[in-house]
């Protein structure tokens, strides 16, 4: 019942298309320009209220008279030796400022070439330090083994023990 209710209550895009005689893009700026959001059914089908379509009517109506032929005369319009040397030179512009960034950019990113390549010295550098500590450290491991097979006799004097006979 509400579903038959719904239908005979809500428009398509379909069919707001066909009242409006405008495409989707269209419907999509007038929906924009109304703050409405279509909704969605349970299938996840589209649909418009008759008020929203309304509504939507109404602004197609106020913005078709004014805005588009305005654009569509700007377009048609010949265009005069003052306004395209203006447009020449501000091309120009453009292309000056674009090639000083460019030139700006690649002067900075030059300088980190080199600060990578010394971050990277920098690590490798850094890891052979860290080898040779871990090398070092298991010498001192076996130098203070072999140092306590040595006990004080007299005198200054040391006698080597073996570890197995001294417990």
């Amino acid at each position: 019942m509400q579903d038959t209710m719904l239908k005979e209550k809500s428009l398509s895009p379909q069919d707001v298309r066909k009242i409006l005689g405008v495409d989707n893009q269209e419907i999509v700026d007038l929906c924009k320009k109304a703050s409405i959001r279509p909704k969605k059914n349970s299938q996840g089908q589209t649909f418009f209220s008759y008020d929203e379509v309304r509504n939507l009517k109404r602004i197609h109506q106020d913005t078709k008279g004014v805005s588009l032929p305005m654009v569509r005369n700007a377009e048609k319009m010949p265009q005069s030796a003052s306004v395209r040397s203006i447009l020449v030179s501000i091309k120009d512009m453009e292309k000056n400022i674009s090639e000083q960034i460019s030139k700006v950019i690649d002067e900075k990113l030059e300088g980190m070439d080199e600060v990578v390549v010394e971050l990277i010295r920098c690590k490798t550098d850094n890891e052979t330090l860290r080898q040779k500590i871990i090398d070092l450290n298991k010498e001192i491991y076996q130098l203070k083994n072999t140092i306590s097979c040595y006990k004080p006799v007299a005198l200054g004097l040391y006698r080597k023990v073996d570890k197995h006979t001294w417990e």
